[in-house]
């Protein structure tokens, strides 16, 4: 008889959910019809936490994806006027990444379409449910100190 594995059965149901909800935010993301993909949507988010237009190795180091994969995101986003290129003015070999208009209003669009994403997955929630998932997603975020014998 094999012993229950309540770890790895966590570990599974936190995987459904993450597939869940990226379904879900996939979903809400494309009856907005904005044309964007979820890791365009994640670069547009990153972009807008910069005080001023990075790198594109500041962004691949943010996003730890390779700098090609943020080559290839910035090219559709700039063919769709999200974002633009733009010389460093300190170091004109250098390009950096700026949000467009277009862009700070896509990612308004992005944040409405995952608020409406997080309420549908947050509905058979009470508000007390929601307390505590809220309290226990912030200690799995941050991580719990590691013990040492």
């Amino acid at each position: 008889m094999t012993t229950p594995d309540p770890d790895g059965l966590l570990a599974e149901q936190l995987l459904r959910l993450t597939r869940r909800v990226h379904r879900i935010q996939k979903r809400h993301l494309a009856q907005r019809e904005l044309g964007i993909t979820p890791a365009q949507s994640r670069l547009l988010r990153t972009l807008a936490h910069w005080g001023s237009p990075p790198r594109m190795a500041d962004l691949a180091e943010r996003l730890e994806v390779v700098p090609r994969a943020v080559t290839s995101l910035v090219d559709g986003l700039e063919a769709s006027g999200k974002v633009r290129r733009v010389p460093d003015p300190a170091n004109r070999r250098v390009i950096r990444i700026e949000l467009t208009d277009d862009g700070r209003a896509a990612l308004r669009e992005l944040r409405a379409a995952r608020r409406s994403a997080a309420e549908e997955i947050l509905a058979p929630l009470t508000e007390d449910q929601r307390e505590a998932l809220g309290e226990l997603l912030d200690t799995l975020v941050d991580g719990a100190p590691v013990q040492s014998c």
